[in-house]
């Protein structure tokens, strides 16, 4: 039977090759899906919500021809490809399918809201090595306000994958938002994130793009 999976086209914002220690183990290259979710008042992807700003629609088969140029440097640092966005958890079949093509020796990394139906972080769930979790503010007056969702989706995925993932592969970036939360905000997050079970808190100011200020 044909896997038309394989095939199939889904549309990026770019690839980004040769990033050390930014968005993953190694040297990594970073690839951008459109559409996102959310909607955040200071966003640094608004091309990934322009359809006008779509690089272009790649299959798994076609990304993989793009970037294995670069698998000495992945299998020499543990490095591999990071997928982002956007929300790349929104790709899962794509990234099931790139998997299969790419074989197990890449790192596969998704930088994700985790603001998905929960389907697609179990179609990941033996597929990706590294989870990197943009996770704004868990304060759910904060995050309504800062995303325009609410948070629920958020919490009961952040739940499930720190039970279903080992703590050493998760990753949570815990941001101070300008107008939006305070470091004592942001802390009171981290203490939550603590209490969960998650080792791997990042906490760093929120630059607002320029067009923003």
């Amino acid at each position: 039977m044909v896997n038309r999976t394989n095939d199939a086209r889904v549309p990026l914002i770019g690839i980004d090759r040769h990033r050390i220690a930014t968005d993953g183990h190694g040297v990594t290259t970073l690839v951008g899906f459109f559409g996102c979710p959310l909607r955040c008042k200071y966003c640094l992807n608004n091309q990934c919500h322009d359809k006008k700003r779509q690089w272009q629609r790649l299959s798994p088969q076609a990304l993989y021809n793009e970037v294995k140029q670069d698998e000495l440097y992945f299998l020499a640092t543990g490095g591999g490809i990071t997928f982002g966005g956007g929300e790349p958890c929104l790709q899962s079949r794509f990234i099931k399918a790139f998997r299969e093509i790419c074989g197990e020796a890449w790192n596969i990394t998704v930088e994700t809201s985790l603001y998905v139906p929960q389907s697609h972080l179990r179609r990941l769930l033996n597929v990706v090595n590294t989870y990197i979790v943009d996770i704004k503010d868990l304060n759910p007056h904060i995050y309504s306000e800062y995303t325009c969702l609410n948070i629920d989706l958020l919490n009961t995925n952040l739940e499930w994958l720190v039970h279903h993932v080992k703590p050493e592969n998760i990753f949570v970036r815990v941001p101070s938002i300008p107008k939006f939360n305070t470091p004592i905000d942001a802390e009171k997050t981290v203490e939550k994130l603590k209490n969960m079970g998650i080792i791997n808190i990042e906490r760093f100011n929120y630059i607002i793009p320029k067009k923003e200020k």
